[in-house]
């Protein structure tokens, strides 16, 4: 009986999930329009065969969100329809998970592992013009770890990462990492002041990564990617334990 009773919630949770991913998708595909009225809950009950009490807590997650707006008595109206507004929103809330946890930081760089590894395969087939601010972003690397610039030498190291992405062509994965860039940018330069990591051995890990996107080693690049971003997550560790 008490284990029926435990995996209600987390059914309930799971409907709730699928409203929610629903109307994200209808709204930040513009099949939606900001102003625009959603339907009662009585019809997104019957839409999605589920009682009252998920899609309460669907229109509750969608407001948290930003999506929609919620009015005593009225029905729901659609608040936004923008990505780029919506990613930047998503961001906010990261940064307010990181104030609270710098652990959360760790999580950040798993996901740039997973973003920057996968996007070479977009890489290998791009033309000279979209490598520009990669190499530009590179050769700033260089020259910055020659006069022994910290904060130019990390910004450029953002740069080049920022650059890489945006060279693979994809619009939204553009748009998803330029909003989480400035969290991006902060892990770096935490990141690059640990003592041990001189910028010759930073610059040649970037480096390597490079010559193997543009040589068409695909698998060669991904593989110099993560152990430059596992890298990086050790020297993030150091970083976080030597502020507390």
């Amino acid at each position: 009986m008490d284990r029926q009773e435990k995996s209600v919630p987390k059914a309930r949770g799971k409907l709730a999930e699928q409203i929610v991913a629903a109307f994200e998708e209808r709204i930040l595909a513009g099949n939606m329009a900001v102003g625009e009225r959603m339907p009662s809950e009585a019809e997104i009950a019957r839409e999605f065969s589920v009682s009252s009490r998920p899609v309460r807590e669907a229109m509750q997650i969608l407001a948290t969100k930003g999506l929609i707006r919620l009015r005593h008595g009225e029905k729901a109206t659609v608040a936004r329809d923008d990505v780029d507004e919506y990613l930047g929103t998503l961001a906010t809330s990261i940064r307010r998970s990181l104030s609270r946890d710098p652990a959360y930081l760790t999580e950040l760089m798993v996901v740039r592992r997973m973003i920057e590894s996968d996007v070479i395969d977009l890489l290998v087939v791009r033309t000279d013009a979209d490598y520009r601010p990669v190499e530009a972003a590179l050769e700033e690397m260089r020259a910055a770890g020659e006069c022994k610039d910290f904060l130019r030498f990390a910004d450029a190291d953002a740069a080049f990462h920022r650059a890489l992405v945006n060279a693979g062509g994809n619009g939204i994965l553009s748009v998803f990492y330029d909003n989480v860039f400035g969290l991006v940018t902060e892990v770096i330069r935490l990141t690059s002041s640990v003592p041990t990591k001189s910028y010759e051995d930073a610059y040649a890990e970037h480096a390597a990564i490079y010559d193997a996107i543009r040589s068409g080693d695909s698998e060669k690049a991904k593989r110099a990617m993560r152990a430059h971003i596992d890298n990086s997550s050790e020297y993030l560790q150091v970083a976080i334990r030597s502020k507390k």
